[in-house]
């Protein structure tokens, strides 16, 4: 990966086209130029392995040939040094401008906190908006921010094997190789000795890390922190087996400073992340798939807030047990809603995340039929009363579900009332916020009223 000399910015499903050839979709505003190379090389990807077909889609707007970039958001790096930054589609909608790109670029970083392994990571938004910084420069700044703490509280040291011929005896001496080496220098000591120094492998991938880094970044800020820090590990040598130091990484409670910056480590390294991209010429790319960011963030924020205040009531992710028949006796075609609701053993609500945009001034908002079909099925197969309708409510299946779509600014507020699809069962349509420490669903007033609102009014941000 080496350092970008051209940066463009574009949100999910925009097109990317060849510059020489681009002269008739100038007009067009989610048509971007990279340069000839630069687009035979993602049109390869487009046309190769399966798992990087996902990535782009080859279409035609006014004759042109284009690239469509689908639902993934992160960094893409290209043979020539161009750096593609692609954000969550919701920006596209927000204020336009540069504004716009921040929202959207926060809105993904938020998220990406819920992914396994990105924990870490940040939302300092008055950072991030002050200096406009893209998306690669954001992990960039975070992760010599976590070694410059690191440096603060101390580099730890390690006991290392050392093998030298020396005038004194140090350690143990090394009969076999004192016989093979000083059969004439009889006044030479072949010897084996321990020696306690910051050689050990996890400053050695801190150093790789900040090499790999320091070809990335063209912020100033970033440059100059790294200049400090390449003093401090100028005598320790860069790793040279990534895989082989991370199985020898051993982090005791003494070094829980090291947690963080590893972490990074990892991701700089080793391209941790869901969508790795590699072609023949190995400019890789580092991509979000937006499904799975935004369900998992919706799952660990409800997690969350369930915990915190209902704790009779379970979150299940990716529910399973249920099918949509039965042939000869077996359960054929698996239904798997992203959240379930339980008291006990009872289903209480079933939630689905959807990554979409929705337009409530249009006909049934845009929602697709395919997922009120999927929500048809979610709710007869989950939320069966099964004739109990004289037990207690307590002892009862729910009968709602729920459809969570990102909040965007033409879905601001969830549709006023229900989808009715018979048996009681109830469809609400709801929009999700995702602030820094503050996301949540904003329910409808007619939920929030009626009997079921016990499983919903706690699901808010906390004051």
């Amino acid at each position: 990966m080496v350092k970008p000399k051209k940066e463009i910015t574009v949100f999910e499903f925009d097109f990317v086209a060849k510059a020489i050839k681009a002269e008739c979709g100038n007009s067009h505003p989610n048509v971007h130029t990279v340069t000839a190379k630069s687009y035979d090389y993602l049109k390869l990807m487009c046309l190769g392995e399966k798992s990087d077909r996902k990535l782009f889609k080859l279409r035609s707007i006014d004759g042109m040939e284009v690239l469509q970039v689908q639902n993934y958001a992160g960094v893409i790096f290209t043979p020539d040094k161009t750096q593609i930054e692609v954000l969550p589609k919701i920006g596209r909608h927000l204020d336009a401008g540069e504004q716009g790109i921040q929202q959207a670029r926060l809105s993904l970083i938020t998220m990406l906190r819920a992914l396994k392994g990105f924990e870490h990571v940040q939302t300092a938004s008055a950072n991030i908006a002050a200096e406009k910084m893209p998306l690669l420069e954001v992990f960039i700044t975070q992760f010599l921010q976590s070694v410059n703490y690191l440096v603060k509280r101390g580099l730890r040291s390690d006991y290392a094997r050392r093998e030298d011929n020396l005038s004194f005896l140090k350690g143990k001496l090394n009969v076999g190789k004192q016989l093979r080496h000083n059969v004439v220098n009889k006044h030479k000591l072949y010897c084996e000795y321990d020696e306690f120094l910051l050689d050990r492998p996890a400053n050695r991938l801190l150093h790789s890390a900040l090499q790999k880094v320091k070809a990335l970044t063209r912020s100033v800020s970033n440059q100059k922190l790294l200049q400090e820090l390449a003093f401090v590990f100028h005598d320790i040598p860069k790793s040279q087996d990534h895989q082989t130091d991370f199985t020898k990484l051993k982090l005791d409670r003494s070094m829980d400073h090291y947690q963080v910056p590893m972490q990074w480590c990892q991701l700089i390294l080793n391209g941790y992340s869901p969508q790795s991209m590699k072609g023949a010429t190995h400019a890789a790319s580092l991509l979000f798939p937006m499904e799975r960011v935004f369900e998992d963030y919706v799952a660990k924020t409800l997690k969350d807030q369930l915990a915190n205040k209902r704790s009779d009531l379970q979150l299940e992710t990716q529910a399973s047990g249920k099918h949509l028949a039965v042939y000869q006796g077996k359960g054929k075609f698996s239904l798997r809603p992203d959240l379930l609701i339980k008291r006990g053993m009872y289903n209480k609500v079933v939630l689905d995340t959807k990554w979409k945009l929705l337009d409530s001034d249009v006909y049934n908002a845009n929602i697709s039929q395919s997922d009120i079909y999927q929500m048809f099925a979610y709710a007869k197969k989950y939320l069966n009363q099964g004739g109990g309708l004289e037990q207690s409510r307590e002892l009862q299946q729910g009968r709602d579900v729920v459809l969570i779509y990102p909040m965007q600014p033409h879905f601001k507020q969830a549709l006023p009332a229900p989808f009715d699809l018979d048996d009681g069962h109830r469809l609400w349509v709801v929009p999700f916020d995702i602030v820094p420490k503050k996301s949540q669903c904003h329910w409808a007033e007619a939920l929030l009223s009626s009997d079921e609102s016990q499983y919903f009014d706690h699901l808010v941000a906390s004051a």
